[in-house]
Formats: C-alpha cells, structure tokens, sequence
C-alpha cells in the first residue's frame, strides 16, 4: 500500500469505489461541511473536497478536510496550481498529512476570470502533470521537488489526477492521461459523463494502451435538477457534452428532478459494464443529500461490484 487510505484499499482490491464531492463553504463555519458528511457516511468511500472551485474564495480544502476526517468520511483534498508556487504547494502537503490526509486530487485549478478576484495575479508555477510527479517524488523519492532529501517522515499520499473525456481534441485526452499515469497518478477521476457513446470510446482508446490496468479510473456523474440545468451545461459549460435526448426527456417528465435522479442512476449502472472503470465519482453540485438515494438505487450500498478488468 502505497498510503493505506480507505480509498487506496478498496481499489486495490478490485472493489468498485464510490466517491462524492463537498464545495466548501464561502465562510469560516464548518457546521454545514460536517453535515453533509452525516448524509454520506456510509454511502461513499471518500469524499473530494474542492480547492476555490471557480477560482472563488472558500474554506481551504485542507481545513475542510479536517473536518471531514474528524466526523468520520475520508477526504480527497484537492490542490490547485493556481493560487501557490511549488514551495507552498509542499509545505501545504506536509501540513495536510500530519493532519491526517491520505488522498490528494492534483488539477490545475480554473482561472481566476471566471471567479469573484478576476484582478487577482495565477501562480502556475508548476502545471498539474509537474505537480503529480512531485507529489510522487515526495512520496516514493523522499526529496523535495529541489533535490533535497527527506530525511524521514515524507508524506505518503494516494495520488489523484483528473481527466475530461470529452474536450477537444478528443485524441488527446488519451495522450494525456497516459502523462498523468506516467507522471505518478494512481487514480483518475473523469469529468461528469453524460454522453457514454463517446465516453465508450474513450475507455477503448484507454484500453487499447492499457492505460486500465496502470491506474484506477472512476467515472465522474452528476444528478441533473432541471431541464434548464441540462441546457445550461450543454451550451455554456466548455467541455462537457449532453445529448439531446436527454434534455428532451429531462423536458418531457412531470418530476424533473426525479427524472435527473433516475438518469443518473441509469449511467451509473451503464457505467458499472464498462471495462477499466473502477468507480464513480458523485458531483451532486449543492445536491449531496440525494447521493444516498443513488448509491442504493445503483445497487452500491453494502456491496462493492467487482470491477470488469
């Protein structure tokens, strides 16, 4: 084990992992981050917690997964290379595992135009592939990204990476994954899948390389709300494709968030069919307490499918 979290255990034994995700609050209270994590206990293996997501001011992801340890889920902390140079990036690291973190998400982080401090100056200091192999470095190496040794206690994280099936060029995504696989990432968690005949043939492109037996891939969902909220993702959000049909359908239903509900549901057991995907990650967005309700329904709770390898 290369960090003996819960969420490293159950995909090394071929189990099929279930995470969700918390934005953490734009406050300094913890009260709802620890309610939330009432409502998942039990229903997920780990839970992300987001770094600024959207390049807005929230509680650190760090301090949020304290929180989240300290109530009794296991939290994925995200980190950015937006906001921090390669120095802090580290220093962030050691403090986070002497807290208790075992699982750490590596992105590069959305740029801050599109949050509330457009004005504000990136970092970038390091891109997230860098990141990914410093993280690793730190853990298998013992030496920090400089060269210099760590001379005990080096912090042993479960290494996370992301990836978006569906940008463009489609082709590349392929390519890098494989620079993030190669670069140290032991799991991928995929942006929100509602389109799976493409996502079907990105896992054949992943297969053809054998990228499924080098890491461990777990599908991103997310429950829809509405039909205006399916149309909002298809037209507005760069990098994320939602047929048509289910829009027309999400239109068509009398209870359209039961209809989101059952949809999501369905991927989720599509997705279970899918060789070399070892998971699903749940991005109910400001939705978390119906991620039991779709752990149960997809037949997840209490028993973890084998996966299809």
């Amino acid at each position: 084990m290369k960090s003996g979290s819960n969420l490293e255990k159950v995909l090394s034994q071929g189990r099929f992992a279930v995470t969700a995700e918390i934005g953490p609050p734009k406050h300094a209270s913890a009260e709802g981050i620890i309610n939330t994590a009432k409502i998942l206990k039990g229903y997920v293996d780990a839970v992300n917690i987001t770094d600024n997501q959207t390049a807005i001011v929230r509680l650190s992801s760090i301090a949020a997964g304290v929180h989240l340890y300290n109530a009794g889920v296991e939290p994925v902390i995200q980190v950015t290379c937006r906001d921090r140079n390669r120095i802090a990036m580290q220093s962030d690291l050691l403090g986070a595992y002497s807290l208790g973190m075992r699982n750490v998400l590596c992105l590069s982080g959305d740029h801050q135009k599109f949050g509330n401090h457009p004005q504000a100056k990136n970092v970038y200091d390091i891109d997230s592939i860098q990141l990914i192999n410093m993280v690793r470095g730190m853990r298998d190496d013992k030496k920090f990204q400089c060269g210099e040794e760590i001379k005990q206690h080096e912090p042993r994280y479960f290494i996370g990476a992301v990836a978006n099936p569906f940008a463009d060029p489609f082709e590349y995504r392929v390519m890098r994954l494989e620079k993030k696989i190669n670069a140290g990432a032991d799991f991928i968690q995929t942006q929100s899948i509602f389109d799976m005949q493409r996502f079907e043939k990105f896992m054949d492109m992943v297969r053809r390389r054998g990228l499924h037996k080098k890491v461990h891939i777990i599908a991103g969902v997310t429950p829809l709300k509405s039909a205006r909220a399916a149309k909002f993702i298809q037209q507005r959000v760069a990098g994320m494709l939602v047929p048509d049909e289910i829009i027309e359908r999400m239109e068509k239903a009398e209870d359209q968030k039961a209809e989101g509900i059952k949809i999501c549901i369905e991927q989720v057991q599509h997705l279970k069919t899918i060789e070399g995907v070892a998971g699903i990650h749940i991005m109910a967005i400001n939705w978390e307490d119906v991620v039991p309700e779709i752990v149960e329904k997809a037949g997840l709770v209490g028993q973890h499918v084998p996966v299809i390898s």
